[in-house]
């Protein structure tokens, strides 16, 4: 676990050395659970979100994808419980001033445990705390936390306030004159949108039951324990997919949006044996199956796609708040009745998956710290993302061997040909070794050395990252190569 922990702190550090990720206002001492992704991680990420809207909205013909506002009439938060219901159960510790969400700090405490073979310790204090969330027993979730004498990490007391709920929403006031201005929200969540935007879809979109709407954007929760890097962040972007279905049939619904989801993060790179589905014990009030897709983050197993069968309950509150009538007429015929199914409100699948948990997951696995002995006997090594090559952010450097000799211009001719069909580096400066090896750290998947034999036959060496194998190709057959890898 500690060197899993080094190789995380490492990754965070390659990261901000590389163009992927950098501390949100860095100058200013930074601002924290908030980043900014660098040239390199806004294209991975570009790139990541690509593959999930085509999975979605080109290779499906029954869903369809739209862009809802983050600002939203602040009733949509009070019809989805958002309102009153959405906030987190905090304890705060009174030498420190140090604030934990109950569930982390009970969680961690119930790791420490398994670590040091108190097993059935752990999962007793954690079958306890499921229970006392679900009764809102504030009182007795301090007492379990005082009973196990679970201290803070930094002042290493139990000197513990009472347990009280904290909102996870931001919220802001719209309006052109301070006293005349009216609360709004900033969305924790991209569903909502989704949900008040479903007569306006099914209308214009002529789409017939079973279908579906997806979305990607940004969301807002004021986390106040944001942790492990970009994981739990306080501004983070969500892939969602809402597939509304006829009543009834959400566990068949269900079901399928299971076991495809899991096979498209396998598509993306994720092993098999690092994904498990965790199926929920403790129902959402608007749920009637839950799961997570788990992955296992270098600090443990975590959620990174949630599916989830929402009933129609999200629909049949927005009719509620809003007095619109929110329903779907079918006229297919019911063979158990021999008539039309006719008005009812659609049922709801959801897959919601966090992009930048996947930004995050594909990177844990591509940072591979490599080491060998050469030939010579002497040791080499080399630090390298081997991120999939459909996504990663530049496909193909190309690398003149020397400033002169013409060499420039041929390979900014390549570049032309190239660059056209996928993001493409040019890069003439330092030694041969040196380029590659920092074509590795960026994870490019391929780099093109232009050199004096390029003049006579026009071929090129061609170097592939993976394997660090190099072989003599026709400079003209550079472009399909690397675009038959990206297929």
């Amino acid at each position: 676990m500690a060197n899993e922990t080094n190789i995380f702190a490492a990754l965070i550090a390659h990261c901000k050395e590389y163009g992927y990720i950098f501390q949100s206002s860095e100058i200013y001492d930074g601002l924290a659970a908030v980043y900014d992704y660098g040239q390199n991680g806004a294209q991975l990420k570009k790139n990541i979100r690509d593959e999930w809207w085509k999975s979605m909205t080109q290779l499906n013909d029954n869903i369809v994808g739209i862009d809802a506002a983050i600002f939203m009439h602040p009733t949509t938060w009070k019809a989805s419980g958002h309102v009153d219901n959405f906030s987190d159960p905090m304890i705060d510790n009174k030498d420190s001033n140090k604030r934990y969400r109950v569930d982390h700090l009970i969680e961690g405490f119930a790791e420490e445990q398994k670590a040091m073979g108190n097993e059935q310790l752990a999962n007793d204090t954690i079958t306890a705390m499921d229970a006392l969330l679900a009764a809102n027993d504030y009182a007795g979730l301090k007492k379990l936390i005082e009973d196990n004498k679970i201290k803070c990490a930094l002042s290493k007391t139990c000197n513990w306030t009472e347990v009280r709920e904290f909102n996870l929403m931001f919220s802001t006031q719209i309006g052109s004159v301070a006293e005349e201005s009216e609360t709004i929200y900033l969305r924790p969540e991209t569903a909502q949108g989704i949900f008040v935007n479903f007569l306006n879809v099914q209308k214009t979109g002529r789409m017939k039951i079973p279908f579906g709407i997806a979305q990607t954007g940004k969301a807002f929760r004021n986390e106040i324990v944001a942790r492990q890097f970009i994981f739990r962040m306080r501004e983070f972007e969500q892939m969602e997919m809402q597939f509304f279905v006829r009543p009834g049939s959400q566990m068949q619904w269900y079901e399928y949006w299971k076991t495809e989801r899991k096979k498209w993060l396998e598509s993306m790179g994720l092993p098999a044996g690092k994904l498990r589905y965790h199926n929920h014990v403790k129902l959402a009030h608007y749920a009637d199956a839950a799961l997570d897709i788990e992955f296992e983050f270098p600090f443990g197993w975590k959620e990174l796609e949630g599916i989830h069968s929402r009933t129609d309950f999200d629909l049949k509150q927005h009719q509620e708040h809003s007095k619109k009538k929110i329903q779907y007429f079918d006229n297919d015929i019911d063979e158990s009745t021999g008539k039309a199914y006719g008005n009812y409100t659609p049922f709801v699948v959801e897959t919601s998956v966090g992009l930048d948990r996947l930004f995050l997951t594909i990177m844990s696995l591509a940072y591979v710290e490599e080491k060998w002995t050469k030939e010579d006997g002497t040791e080499d090594s080399r630090v390298v993302l081997k991120i999939p090559t459909k996504i990663a952010p530049t496909k193909l450097a190309i690398l003149p061997l020397l400033k002169k000799d013409g060499l420039p211009e041929i390979a900014k001719e390549l570049m032309d040909e190239c660059k056209q069909s996928f993001h493409c580096f040019y890069e003439e400066k330092d030694a041969i070794g040196k380029r590659y090896r920092r074509m590795d750290a960026i994870g490019t998947p391929f780099c093109v050395t232009i050199d004096h034999q390029t003049k006579e036959d026009s071929t090129v060496t061609i170097r592939y990252r993976d394997t660090m194998t190099q072989e003599r190709v026709k400079m003209s057959e550079v472009k399909g190569l690397v675009l038959g890898k990206i297929g």
